[in-house]
């Protein structure tokens, strides 16, 4: 015969056995739906701050004309390029040598010189000295409603390009 106490031990001990485990499904469920709303709502106020790089405009003014005398050339260090004005009309060129991007001195008459690698630039921005692959940059000029003027370095132009004031 069996004894009563024993099979109550047992049928408790399987009772018990098959609560742990629902407990530990039941634990493991709610774990994971915990984790996915919190993954949600992270995503969803991961959307609400959109990636927005906080770049300078590439269109800016740089001032009047009359703040530019005739036949200098005015480095501005903050957009990194020179802006002249000759007798011909303003122009500006990028002063970040396309080599690896040091700025570039201004050698009055006859162009540019990188001082890091030696590159040099003729008045044109042309390259006659490497390791400079390409020529410097030329940027558009135009007169704002207020009349100062405005670079745009997305617009590209030619080395022979003159603004007239």
């Amino acid at each position: 015969m069996t004894d009563p106490a024993k099979d109550g031990d047992r049928a408790a001990g399987g009772l018990t056995g098959e609560r742990t485990r629902r407990r530990f499904l039941f634990t493991t469920g709610t774990a994971t739906v915990v984790v996915g709303v919190f993954g949600f709502l992270g995503a969803t106020a991961r959307y609400l701050f959109p990636n927005v790089l906080y770049e300078p405009p590439s269109r800016f003014p740089v001032g009047r004309p009359e703040d530019f005398p005739p036949g200098t050339a005015t480095f501005l260090p903050e957009r990194r390029l020179f802006v002249f004005n000759s007798d011909a009309g303003f122009y500006a060129i990028s002063s970040i040598c396309t080599h690896l991007g040091c700025n570039v001195n201004h050698i009055t008459g006859d162009g540019f010189a990188c001082p890091c690698h030696g590159s040099l630039y003729d008045a044109n921005g042309q390259v006659t000295r490497g390791p400079a692959p390409r020529p410097l940059a030329w940027f558009a000029l135009s007169l704002s409603p207020r009349g100062e003027l405005v670079i745009d370095e997305e617009r590209l132009v030619q080395p022979d390009y003159r603004f007239k004031v």
